[in-house]
């Protein structure tokens, strides 16, 4: 049997996900696996470092390119709890990422919003792994925003 599920790394993008609930980020948290190997971690760090590009997949890039030390992650899949928005899928297709399986949908800012084709035409998409515990995480975080800020 085989632990190196679609799961079992969904559940290590959730725990970065919390690492960034923990700091008032918005939850979202990425890993890059390679060979069953994750080679890139990320959460949101957007108002930690001010940066309106510190998505947790361009964090997660980053330290993926890093350790294999090139651009290209054509055998890696990326993990992601919320679906990719459009600059993180501009990302992606440079990256040109073997694979990017996502959580929770988003219905206002995701790439499906905009065009389904945003990433390199190698790269399969299959979105909905563990989806509710995604969801349920962001719910919960915006619902203890707005009750911090009525």
């Amino acid at each position: 049997m085989d632990i190196y599920t679609d799961e079992y790394f969904m559940k290590k993008a959730i725990a970065e996900a919390m690492m960034a609930y923990e700091k008032r980020e918005i939850p979202v948290g990425a890993i890059i696996v390679w060979n069953n190997r994750i080679i890139g971690r990320g959460h949101n760090l957007t108002e930690t470092l001010n940066d309106p590009t510190a998505h947790a997949e361009i964090q997660a890039i980053t330290a993926a390119t890093s350790t294999v030390g090139g651009k290209y992650l054509n055998d890696c899949t990326l993990y992601v709890t919320l679906e990719p928005c459009v600059m993180c899928a501009g990302a992606c297709f440079w990256a040109q990422l073997g694979a990017v399986i996502f959580g929770a949908s988003d219905e206002k800012r995701g790439f499906s919003t905009v065009n389904a084709s945003l990433f390199h035409q190698k790269t399969r998409v299959t979105g909905g792994v563990l989806k509710d515990e995604c969801s349920d995480m962001l719910k919960s975080f915006f619902a203890k925003i707005r009750r911090e800020n009525p």
